[in-house]
């Protein structure tokens, strides 16, 4: 029975971060809170002239946008392509970072959507090994245990066990990468405010 007390210490331990977030979001396993939408003007200081028009991107702000919003480049590589794109006014600077702010906002949202699923196959995995332990406890205190039969379960269990601690550890890895994204639109808010001209 020692694999069945193992497993059961696995479940109870991987549970508490998949109902982390209480009663404000009992989908949401992360521990940070979830907030589904960000807002551009908390991290970029200069809003633009026309508030009502959308910022309009000139072909070499539209190439340093795409070029920002791509996660593999490194803060030092992004502050080297601004400072590599000169003769950008405010608004160019202005309408490069909205651009940015949409589609890493886009792709953080898509994120924070898989992680919602994630967590409820998680929680659902926890149902059916607690499903397991309960029909394992059942066949144990028969008058004449199945021990095959129990044997069989303590292996399932055990190996669904290990699965669902492996799939907390990467669903703890996932919750990072919303707050890291928020991370990275704040220092390029910071790399392209420092750029735009008094």
């Amino acid at each position: 029975m020692r694999p069945v007390i193992a497993a059961l210490a696995i479940v109870i331990n991987g549970l508490s971060p998949v109902f982390a977030a209480g009663l404000n979001d009992p989908e949401w396993p992360c521990i940070q809170r979830r907030v589904d939408t960000l807002s551009a003007a908390v991290m970029w200081p200069h809003p633009p002239e026309n508030q009502a028009a959308a910022p309009v991107l000139s072909p070499e702000a539209a190439r340093l946008a795409e070029q920002l919003a791509l996660r593999r480049l490194t803060l030092e590589e992004a502050e080297s392509a601004v400072d590599a794109t000169p003769n950008l006014t405010k608004d160019d600077y202005t309408a490069i970072f909205s651009d940015v702010f949409d589609r890493l906002n886009q792709r953080r949202g898509e994120i924070m959507g898989g992680i919602t699923r994630y967590a409820r196959n998680q929680a659902r995995m926890a149902e059916e090994i607690e499903a397991l332990r309960g029909e394992i406890a059942t066949l144990t205190k028969a008058e004449s245990p199945d021990f095959d039969r129990i044997d069989q379960l303590e292996e399932d269990l055990d190996w669904r066990a290990r699965v669902f601690d492996d799939r907390r550890r990467s669903l703890t890895y996932a919750c990072e990468t919303p707050v890291l994204l928020e991370k990275r639109l704040y220092a390029l808010a910071q790399i392209l405010a420092a750029h735009v001209p008094d």
